[in-house]
């Protein structure tokens, strides 16, 4: 009799509309329920907009889970294989060239990383170009640009210097000209007295 029961409370549960929850952990990042599947794997660090509507396309496919569903209304069991398609994006059949990670340093392999593990990998690259005086690794020591923008007018650190005027810097070498000019006239007096003094 307890048998038949759980069998009945189950059917009920599957046959009701499962509960839409408003917020969704998914590979360490909090998502809004109400978003669908496309724009919900877009809010997760490391996937883009086109990697996104890959995997949901990919997604679709292989486990039928259609991108016009809200990712608050799907089960648990449907999350842990879009969870599955995010971790191995290469077994999903998504291209390699909108990995992130492409012939990794290491390993040679293409790969693509999510969430906390891209932080940690990215910050691991910089510390090893700092270690090894790569151009690269010295401008991110010393906080400068590394992709070889401009730096006159952005990304200047330290204290700021106002910029001075046309007209008060003119003023300003107006004076010191003039102030190096009566020096000049001071000094060229004082030798040509000397000789008159010895005559005497």
């Amino acid at each position: 009799m307890a048998d038949k029961e759980k069998e009945q409370k189950e059917e009920k549960q599957q046959k009701e509309p499962r509960r839409e929850e408003s917020i969704v952990r998914m590979s360490g990042k909090d998502i809004n329920g109400s978003f669908r599947i496309p724009k919900a794997l877009n809010q997760i660090k490391g996937i883009g907009k086109n990697l996104a509507n890959a995997l949901a396309l990919s997604i679709a496919r292989t486990h039928g889970i259609t991108q016009d569903m809200k990712i608050g209304a799907l089960s648990e069991e449907q999350l842990a294989k879009i969870e599955s398609v995010i971790r191995d994006p290469k077994a999903a059949a998504i291209p390699s060239f909108m990995f992130n990670r492409n012939k990794e340093r290491d390993t040679g392999a293409d790969m693509h990383l999510v969430g906390t593990d891209l932080i940690v990998k990215v910050r691991n690259d910089i510390e090893n170009d700092i270690k090894t005086l790569t151009w690269r690794g010295s401008r991110h020591r010393y906080g400068q640009k590394a992709r070889g923008q401009r730096t006159r007018s952005t990304g200047r650190t330290g204290a700021t210097i106002g910029v001075m005027k046309k007209t008060v810097e003119a003023a300003a070498k107006a004076a010191t000209t003039s102030e190096k000019k009566s020096a000049g006239g001071g000094a060229a007096a004082a030798p040509a007295a000397a000789p008159a003094e010895e005559k005497k």
